[in-house]
């Protein structure tokens, strides 16, 4: 009698984490889901400016390649990553840098992840400098992103989609750098749906200068140097 409760209680168990996941991950896709005709008149790709792009220092080390996320709530280790990848550390993929955090062991990261659990999980595999870098007034986000070519540096930004694609939540990827006399910066988004692309320096700003209702803190850049 007791074992067959027992395994009723582990059934049961099972069964609601499995509906939870699956709740989530309807979730996650509902409110990120963002029309390709929205995606494609928001940002620029124009061939020859995201060929100049790839030329830039540092997103040069990426060697014009991104792994995309896993899922819609992996935004935040597959940015790491990919960072990881093109500075020459080990953990180039998402299991190796979520391991040891104890962060998404679901296979989700359940409402995704604010900027300074980001920054914990960039800590927990590397010796490199990570810094959380938030309450940035434009001219400073304007000085970092004239310091994203430095190949000794590799930015991370958070930013809305909404503020940029009209629709959308939270979001995370690599900086590739900034084409200063565009005043564009690079984005290497890591959803295969948008792919990386090129937008003015004052969007991005506004997309990145909004409150995080998770963590009820502003987004921001992740520097790992």
């Amino acid at each position: 009698m007791r074992r067959s409760l027992a395994f009723g209680v582990i059934v049961g168990s099972v069964i609601v984490v499995v509906g939870l996941l699956g709740g989530a991950a309807l979730l996650i896709a509902g409110q990120s889901r963002v029309s390709q005709d929205a995606i494609q008149s928001s940002v620029t790709r124009t061939p020859e400016l995201i060929v100049s792009a790839w030329k830039l220092p540092v997103a040069a080390t990426f060697n014009a390649e991104v792994t995309w996320q896993s899922n819609g709530s992996r935004c935040g280790p597959a940015s790491i990553a990919n960072a990881f990848r093109s500075v020459g550390e080990e953990e180039t993929t998402e299991a190796e840098v979520l391991d040891g955090t104890g962060k998404c062991w679901t296979g989700y990261c359940i409402i995704g992840l604010t900027l300074d659990e980001v920054a914990e999980v960039a800590r927990t595999n590397t010796k490199r400098k990570v810094s959380v870098l938030r309450n940035l007034s434009a001219g400073a986000f304007r000085e970092h992103m004239k310091r994203a070519n430095d190949p000794g540096r590799r930015y991370i930004v958070n930013f809305t989609r909404e503020k940029i694609f009209g629709a959308g939540v939270g979001h995370f990827s690599p900086i590739g750098g900034y084409l200063e006399a565009e005043d564009m910066v690079f984005v290497l988004d890591v959803n295969e749906d948008y792919k990386p692309w090129l937008i003015e320096r004052e969007r991005l700003f506004s997309a990145m200068d909004t409150i995080d209702s998770d963590g009820d803190r502003k987004r921001g850049l992740l520097l790992i140097e």
